[in-house]
């Protein structure tokens, strides 16, 4: 066995929570490694919805274009009548784009495109996942966690400075602190495959049975390949047949059509739906993020969008830790994140529920564009604002004017690993600069103006006013000058 030292962060997952989190940290220069037992890539669409959140997440990371480009929009549903006669609707109610949400219908993107293109940008940075590399136990102190792997090169001993566990449902992590996993089975099983078929369209996302769970199958088409994913629920007991065979059969039966065929199947998995949400997600120098915080059925497409943002929650407060923050600041990720999950998993099993009578709608409340941290411990206002944006909300976009003549967007302001300020007609000189913010001053004399008025309308600040955005996109803070102390003594508790 060797022994190795290091002083970075252990990611134990390399899915998408385990990129997010090793994306984020590249982008901060702080040391890591991100490992994973399976010998190569995850290869199924498990996950294949993201969300116009998790889109604005991907604009900062640098990779909006290339999952854009990877996938695709979501198709029309289509839905069978017992007399082969169809209807088409829109899975999601369609919303125009606003200067303060860019970003408003969900993409189709199959899970394994999606962490390809998280894959390529953490390769741009420097980094790659180490597959085939086993996390067989760790113990932790007050200084840090010695981890025991094994891997390609045998058993290995690292010392980090903190260990995050990333690692799926069945987390060794979660089991190894001991952490509770309370929740329900909830009483339905269910097959996801991939395949190749013909008899379909791909301009639509057919649906047979709704509204019977003996008979409901559906069936996708893969943006981004040629593939399609069939999902159905099967009954609790027996094994299923996943085989391409088997699977024409299923779809024989539940179609009453025997023009529709599996030619092959590329991954095909058949599974129970749970329910769960872990007791803490922090013990002393470890964490959970992801599947390994919390497990929900697939209706709603949240899951996976919860995990990136999970990681991206806790990847800029390690950071800021590793720079000199207090180490409480840590305790704000659970804090902030593990009740945006329990509302993630109300909202995936009312979904459930509703598509198991035919009849799911997904409306703004699966775009999770209004999720945020009011009230939470890092929300600063003074004075208390009442109305309109708040301290913890998500921080809108808005269209702007820069001094020079250039239009420049908001997002193209807070895009990085920095703080963001934006002193609304202020004394300039009230805040000096510092590494790790970015100034900016708006009004007559300032360095962005807000012709159209979007930033106004989205934010609402009176002259005097400051607004802080933090690296995640949230808004830290809201204050008048005449309370700029409270800001000043904020910065340290942020590392800056």
């Amino acid at each position: 066995m060797t022994e190795k030292f290091a002083t970075g962060i252990l990611i134990c997952g390399a899915g998408a929570a385990g990129l997010t989190l090793a994306i984020e940290l590249a982008r901060r220069n702080i040391p890591f490694r991100l490992i994973d037992k399976i010998d190569a890539p995850f290869p199924g669409s498990r996950g294949k919805g993201i969300q116009p959140r998790t889109q604005e997440i991907f604009e900062d990371l640098g990779i909006i274009d290339r999952i854009v480009a990877t996938g695709g929009p979501y198709p029309p549903q289509r839905t069978y009548r017992a007399d082969g006669s169809h209807a088409d609707s829109h899975i999601f109610e369609p919303q125009d784009a606003t200067p303060a949400e860019p970003w408003q219908a969900p993409l189709l993107v199959p899970q394994v495109l999606t962490e390809g293109v998280m894959r390529d940008r953490l390769a741009e940075l420097g980094h790659r996942p180490e597959f085939g590399c086993e996390l067989s136990g760790f113990d932790q102190g007050e200084t840090g966690v010695t981890a025991r792997l094994n891997g390609p090169d045998g058993e290995e001993t690292v010392r980090v400075r903190y260990l995050v566990g990333t690692d799926g449902g069945r987390s060794v992590v979660r089991h190894a602190l001991d952490i509770g996993f309370p929740g329900k089975t909830l009483g339905i099983r269910a097959v996801a495959a991939d395949v190749e078929l013909t008899g379909l369209d791909r301009d639509a996302w057919h649906r047979f049975g709704e509204g019977s769970m003996e008979r409901q199958i559906a069936i996708c088409p893969l943006a981004g390949t040629d593939l399609f994913q069939i999902q159905a629920p099967i009954p609790l007991e027996g094994d299923p047949d996943l085989s391409a065979a088997g699977l024409s059969t299923m779809i024989a039966d539940r179609t009453g059509r025997d023009d529709i065929r599996v030619h092959s199947v590329s991954w095909a998995s058949a599974y129970g739906m749970n329910a769960r949400l872990a007791d803490r997600y922090r013990v002393g120098r470890v964490f959970l993020a992801g599947d390994a915080a919390h497990v929900h059925p697939p209706t709603g497409g949240q899951g996976l969008n919860t995990s990136i943002q999970d990681s991206y929650n806790l990847g800029w407060k390690l950071a800021a830790v590793f720079a000199g923050a207090p180490d409480a600041l840590l305790d704000s990720y659970e804090e902030e994140r593990r009740p945006i999950a329990a509302d993630m998993l109300g909202l995936s099993t009312r979904l459930l529920d509703a598509a198991k009578r035919g009849d799911i709608r997904r409306g703004r409340d699966v775009q999770q564009l209004d999720l945020g941290y009011p009230g939470a411990s890092l929300a600063l206002e003074r004075p208390t604002r009442n109305t309109g944006l708040l301290a913890g909300d998500r921080a809108p976009d808005a269209w702007l004017r820069g001094a020079a003549g250039h239009s420049v967007r908001l997002f193209d302001l807070l895009r990085g690993t920095h703080w963001t300020l934006i002193g609304h007609e202020v004394d300039r000189t009230l805040v000096t600069p510092r590494a790790g913010l970015h100034i900016h001053i708006l009004g007559p004399r300032g360095d962005i103006i807000d012709d159209a008025g979007h930033l106004h309308d989205a934010y609402a600040l009176a002259a005097g006013n400051w607004v802080l955005i933090r690296p995640d996109g949230y808004v830290g803070a809201i204050v008048s000058s005449q309370e700029i102390g409270a800001l000043k003594a904020y910065f340290p508790a942020m590392g800056l």
